[in-house]
């Protein structure tokens, strides 16, 4: 019965081996359009860093600032004095 349900399937079925044909195409379209946004927004950030390196920013000074605003204070806290401590005992 199976292989007769299969030979009649059309691309509008709901259901095609066992798979929710419908379904599974909406899935794959919402990341597809997730994709397109997500480019287009990198292409934004790209030029927002070319026009804070032509006003004489350091672009890998602010990535690095964005990072740290990321990430819980008590955690950059301990990362800043790890970092004086280890700088210390270099003589730095």
């Amino acid at each position: 019965m199976s292989t007769a349900k299969a030979a009649s399937a059309t691309p509008d079925d709901t259901e095609v081996g066992g798979i929710a044909a419908d379904r599974l195409r909406a899935i794959i379209e919402r990341v597809e359009r997730l994709e397109e946004e997500k480019k287009a927004l990198s292409s934004d950030i790209k030029d927002i860093m070319a026009e804070a390196k032509s006003a004489g920013f350091d672009v890998s000074v602010i990535r690095k600032i964005i990072a740290i605003r990321r990430q819980e204070p008590a955690d950059v806290e301990e990362q800043d004095t790890l970092l004086d401590l280890y700088r210390r005992a270099l003589g730095m």
